[in-house]
């Protein structure tokens, strides 16, 4: 039967091979037909219109070849909105072994990723985002030596991150955001990785200081349950500028030095951090988000120039530094979330005119509200909080 398929492919090209400029081999051209029959365009899509096996399949749309063989494959239509594609990968997929790039638009793409796509060993290229792959990452995709980005987010992804694809020694960008992985992390190894998103999953376990590398960017492990000290692994990241740990169960203190980083967000929001905040310098980060932890001493005014500072609920005592006034009145601070810690006063007058552009929220604190301003509906209704638990502080 794979002798007359065969027969019947290269009758094909034969046929009608001298209408065109290049003719691919025939394990591209069967891998292509079966990856067709795989895959349909959901409604409003025409995407496989111009798959005419009677023409040469480097002229298909989303196909790029070299000579005789595919290496590139952008399958569905990449404008914004545009309906994507529906049905499975089939493992076919592996036979193009020229492949430097697959992507798959957002769509309904279900099914596991094919073990076979580790035989396309030049494959630097892999991203099947916002579809609806399940199962395992495979982790074969190890054996892929020359991958730079791997994209999988917001799909149904089970199981761990396989030690092999931490191992790949040249992976610049991993991006496995939005799915239902499990398990600790492994140790990445490469020293071009750039970018690690792995928010919203469930992973859990300890970060060991040495398991990402000093050369990453950006780094989000947001809404998984991981725990233990950062403060050594920080500390190795001074590259950094994006960096979001909140929603994790994370503990001990946060380096100095992490507010000295070239970040543009800080993200370290409901965690078990404890400790004073003690920055170095001056912090020139956008937005600090501390909320939500255990951070405890007096407010450092090396902060007043954060122009959104969230430290609200959290173990701060104190007076609030005169320098978070005047930028607060000058515009330069957007918001200013104190609530619910432990601060003792304020020096602000009560007829002070806050821009309409600024937040300030206070209450909640062991001090009489100087000025009244709003506050999230989460700060709740009480203004202060009672003596005793203020005396207790202090005790």
């Amino acid at each position: 039967m794979r002798f007359a398929t065969l027969f019947c492919v290269l009758f094909l090209l034969l046929r009608f091979g001298s209408f065109v400029e290049s003719i691919i081999v025939p394990v591209d051209f069967l891998a292509l037909q079966a990856i067709r029959k795989s895959l349909d365009d959901l409604p409003g899509s025409n995407f496989f219109d111009s798959w005419d096996f009677t023409a040469d399949p480097c002229s298909f749309a989303g196909v790029y070849c070299d000579g005789d063989k595919v290496t590139a494959l952008n399958l569905g239509d990449s404008r914004a909105g545009s309906p994507g594609l529906s049905g499975r990968i089939d493992p076919a997929i592996g036979k193009l072994s020229a492949l430097t790039e697959l992507s798959i638009v957002p769509g309904r793409i279900m099914g596991s990723l094919p073990h076979t796509i580790s035989q396309s060993k030049n494959l630097r290229f892999l991203a099947i985002s916002r579809n609806f792959l399940s199962g395992e990452i495979p982790a074969s995709l190890g054996e892929l030596r020359e991958l730079k980005t791997l994209d999988l987010s917001y799909n149904q992804l089970t199981g761990s991150i396989p030690p092999s694809v931490g191992s790949l020694p040249g992976l610049s960008n991993l991006i496995l955001c939005h799915n239902h992985l499990n398990g600790s992390l492994p140790q990445f190894l490469s020293q071009t990785l750039t970018r690690i998103d792995l928010k919203r999953n469930n992973l859990t376990g300890v970060i060991s200081p040495t398991s990402l590398p000093p050369s990453l960017q950006y780094l989000s492990l947001a809404w998984n349950q991981l725990t233990g000290p950062v403060n050594r692994v920080l500390l190795r990241l001074n590259q950094l500028n994006y960096l979001d740990l909140s929603l994790n169960r994370f503990t001990g203190a946060i380096p100095g030095q992490v507010f000295t980083f070239p970040i543009t967000n800080l993200q370290l929001q409901r965690n078990f951090f404890y400790g004073a905040i003690q920055p170095a310098n001056q912090v020139t980060i956008p937005t600090v988000d501390l909320s939500y932890n255990r951070f405890s001493g007096e407010l450092s005014p090396l902060l007043s120039n954060v122009q959104n500072l969230y430290l609200n609920n959290n173990r701060f005592s104190g007076q609030v530094p005169v320098s978070f006034v005047d930028r607060l009145l000058a515009a330069n601070i957007q918001t200013l979330y104190l609530q619910h810690n432990f601060f003792t006063g304020i020096q602000i007058s009560p007829a002070a005119d806050i821009p309409v552009s600024s937040s300030l929220c206070l209450q909640y604190n062991c001090m009489v509200l100087p000025v009244q301003t709003p506050c999230p509906v989460k700060a709740g209704s009480q203004k202060t909080r009672p003596t005793t638990q203020c005396n207790e502080w202090r005790g």
